[in-house]
């Protein structure tokens, strides 16, 4: 399972030597094991440049080694330094090589902003279960099951001493057996999102299970919320993981329209944002992007000064910092998501927000 461990693995490897990069869709609905075999086979016979070691490590991976598990899959080999890769991932993507001075990465930035890091959690009056959502994989961890609520239809309870009596008396002892039941399940989940380092939170239930469960989680969990739906506690998987993935989606458009909306915002006034290729490699290179947005696709060449690494898409005689001459380079937006991770910031890949477009395809909110 991909981690951010490896993604920053990844980034920090520069071999010297150029690096084979496959995005390869294995979705089953999308076609047989052998048709995939020989979509990568076309995909590296088509490929600008690359070893034939490299070609011969995925075709054998794939051909030996591989399960068939998931809906993709990213492989990366460097053959001159002993290096290969491979992370089955539970969401599609687009198929794509790449024969570059260090692994492609930013589809799997990409996968990791919209997919990973979920807590999961399906409440009712009587217990809940856990799961942890990550890259489109759905895992159940645990649960907690407290006291049965039991409801009576009409009046008639006891009027002995010591006994609840009447409706009244009734409705209170299942609210009360109810919040206690959300009390322990709130209890239990805020340590599973602890232990799985849970980023975002979706909630599952009734509306009134739901708002009574986040009223029992402790507010730093609260904060983290992006996404409830109705569902019982006892869905299937197949289930879970649908509705998961659907929240997941409504929830990373939200805040991507939001980010948006913040950087036009910040770059009009002349603050803290900043819009186009230009201007987010200027805001790279000096280390201030805290969330870099992309739409998504977005490729433009540029140059890399080959001594301090500063990068623009203008083609400069000198770089202004060091002196030094440009080379030109085929994706300089890979790069300044490489800068920008490497720094801290956070990478949105963004899927056909009209704003953004006009935008430039690239804006960044800053630091500083």
């Amino acid at each position: 399972m991909l981690t951010d461990h490896d993604l920053h693995e990844l980034i920090d490897f520069r071999p010297g030597q150029p690096v084979l990069s496959v995005y390869l869709n294995v979705d089953p609905s999308q076609g047989t094991a052998d048709a995939h075999k020989l979509r990568l086979r076309q995909m590296l016979k088509e490929l600008d440049g690359g070893s034939a070691k490299d070609h011969e490590v995925l075709e054998r991976y794939l051909e030996h080694e591989f399960d068939w598990s998931g809906r993709s899959l990213a492989l990366f080999s460097c053959t001159a330094q002993g290096f290969f890769r491979s992370f089955p991932l539970g969401v599609p993507v687009r198929s794509r090589a790449r024969w570059m001075d260090r692994p492609y990465v930013k589809p799997l930035a990409d996968l990791l902003d919209h997919y990973g890091g979920y807590g999961v959690i399906l409440v009712d009056q009587e217990g809940a279960r856990l799961f942890y959502f990550h890259l489109g994989d759905l895992r159940e961890e645990e649960g907690s099951r407290g006291e049965e609520v039991r409801r009576t239809k009409r009046g008639g309870g006891s009027t002995a001493p010591g006994r609840r009596g009447g409706t009244a008396g009734q409705t209170r002892y299942v609210e009360e057996l109810a919040e206690r039941n959300l009390k322990e399940a709130a209890r239990v989940a805020a340590r599973f999102f602890k232990e799985n380092r849970v980023r975002r939170v979706l909630i599952g239930g009734t509306d009134e299970n739901v708002a009574l469960f986040r009223q029992q989680l402790p507010k730093a969990w609260q904060s983290l919320i992006v996404g409830t739906f109705p569902i019982k506690r006892t869905a299937g998987h197949p289930q879970v993981w649908a509705k998961a993935m659907e929240s997941v989606r409504q929830a990373e458009r939200e805040t991507e329209r939001k980010l948006i909306d913040a950087v036009v915002t910040a770059a009009a006034k002349g603050k803290e944002g900043v819009l186009g290729l230009d201007g987010a490699l200027s805001a790279a290179h000096a280390g201030q992007i805290q969330t870099l947005l992309i739409s998504e696709g977005f490729r433009a060449p540029g140059y890399r000064c080959r001594g301090c690494g500063y990068l623009t898409a203008q083609k400069l005689p000198s770089c202004p910092f060091c002196g030094r001459d440009f080379g030109r380079i085929e994706d300089a937006v890979e790069l300044a998501v490489r800068k920008v991770m490497a720094d801290g910031g956070d990478v949105e890949v963004v899927p056909g927000d009209p704003q953004l477009e006009r935008a430039g395809k690239i804006a960044a909110l800053l630091r500083y």
